[in-house]
């Protein structure tokens, strides 16, 4: 099997599926895309990108001749060999990982000595073990089988794409298939690890959870600040010089969110649990993101006093900039506790207010910054959009009836909301 610039399948075009559609197209691969989504196959057909990702659109639109989509699996099995599997695997009501997308591509595929599954979708330890199983029983076995996750970040996964930081690469012992991905990615020149399926599966969820325990740790220590006196900022400086621990995730807020880390931090502490360990670390690290997404409701009532009726503008609503991904955002549950408590919220977010409301449709959107915070008694900053950053604050200060802004991501100057005459509350600033 030669992947010198050979087609490619690739089976699911959600955020992880049109990005990597979009990067091998960029890298002059033809590149067949299947979802069983026919309204958005409709959409790509149409050129119109149906999630929000910087660079994406622009990315499809320069490789239009090379990108076909169809909600049929023939015309990728006919022309491309490697199929990229790109399917959702949301959490079950268990926690365990739903795979039936996954099965529902092996029941597909038809039996070949000339094609692999190549796994992008984030899949527990042990899956690629029991896929092979289940492509033995159904007389598939001849299909090849390649564990590549994906590490792509929401807001820069074109960069990441074209820049990875390394590419892992879990295959069977003598496989070509191992081989032909490796060339796919060799101009890419990324480090990279090639190792036995299982191994590729745990290295996935086991960064995610390493990341998630290092953005659990800091909020800890901002939390400690705030009763001590020191400035969490400072102190997440000092300690990100240190080689061995360095400055990335160190940054205190209301707690990590999206769909990666929320979901691969439970599937790897549930995976352990089914296999007799109880993972100990991760159940606190869940527990501390879980709690400081409650802490802004504390900080308002310490302020505000009883929140009933109180009027809360609320801003930013996906989980992180640069996305309208609504999944884990910690503005859910900060919203709900908020009206829970009987406040009245008002939410803008430039981009996610749409995705935002399909998941509550009761949350009250505004069309602008200045028309949220109008009249409220308090503002809160839960996403860091630049638009945010670029506030005149006297002008929020002059539409508010009440001075106090909460900042969750620690993006604001104190001075500035200081000398607009705002009461500013970051996360373990003094």
């Amino acid at each position: 099997m030669t992947a010198a610039r050979q087609p490619i399948g690739v089976i699911g075009t959600g955020y992880v599926g049109l990005v990597t559609a979009a990067g091998f197209a960029q890298l002059g691969s033809e590149v067949y895309c299947v979802d069983i989504d026919a309204d958005k196959i409709g959409q790509l057909q149409r050129g119109e990108v149906p999630i929000y990702e910087p660079g994406l659109g622009e990315l499809i639109a320069d490789n239009r001749e090379r990108l076909h989509f169809s909600t049929v699996l023939d015309e990728a099995v006919e022309h491309a060999r490697l199929l990229f599997v790109c399917v959702g695997t949301p959490p079950t009501h268990s926690g365990d990982a739903d795979l039936s997308a996954v099965h529902a591509v092996v029941d597909a595929v038809p039996s070949s000595a000339e094609h692999a599954l190549v796994m992008k979708s984030t899949v527990p330890c042990g899956t690629g073990r029991s896929l092979r199983r289940v492509l033995s029983e159904q007389g598939k076995g001849a299909i090849d089988y390649v564990s590549c996750p994906e590490f792509l970040k929401e807001g820069s996964a074109i960069n990441d794409f074209m820049h990875p930081d390394r590419v892992v690469i879990g295959e069977e012992e003598g496989s070509p298939a191992g081989d032909a991905v490796a060339e796919l990615y060799e101009s890419l020149e990324a480090p990279l690890v090639r190792t036995d399926v299982a191994s590729a599966e745990m290295i996935k969820l086991a960064a995610n959870a390493f990341l998630a325990t290092k953005i659990s740790f800091i909020n800890e220590i901002a939390n400690v600040c705030e009763e001590t006196g020191a400035n969490v900022l400072d102190v997440a400086r000092g300690v990100g010089l240190d080689d061995r621990i360095g400055p990335r995730f160190l940054q205190a807020g209301v707690g990590y969110g999206g769909s990666c880390f929320t979901k691969d931090v439970s599937a790897l502490k549930l995976l352990a649990a089914n296999s007799g360990y109880h993972f100990q670390l991760l159940g606190a690290v869940i527990e501390v993101n879980e709690l400081q997404k409650r802490r802004v409701v504390a900080k308002l009532q310490r302020h505000l006093g009883n929140l009933a009726g109180k009027r809360i503008a609320v801003l930013g609503l996906a989980f992180k900039p640069n996305t309208d991904d609504m999944r884990g955002a910690s503005s859910l549950v900060l919203a709900a506790r908020l009206a829970a408590e009987g406040a009245h919220v008002r939410a803008y977010d430039p981009v996610a207010a749409g995705e935002a409301k399909k998941v509550m449709p009761q949350l009250d959107c505004g069309d602008s910054v200045l028309e949220v915070v109008s009249e409220a008694d308090a503002v809160v900053l839960v996403t860091e959009w630049p638009e945010f950053l670029a506030l005149d604050w006297s002008e929020v200060a002059a539409r508010m009836s009440g001075k106090l802004v909460i900042d969750g991501r620690n993006a604001l100057d104190p001075v500035v909301l200081d000398a607009a005459g705002l009461t500013y509350e970051g996360i373990g600033r003094p």
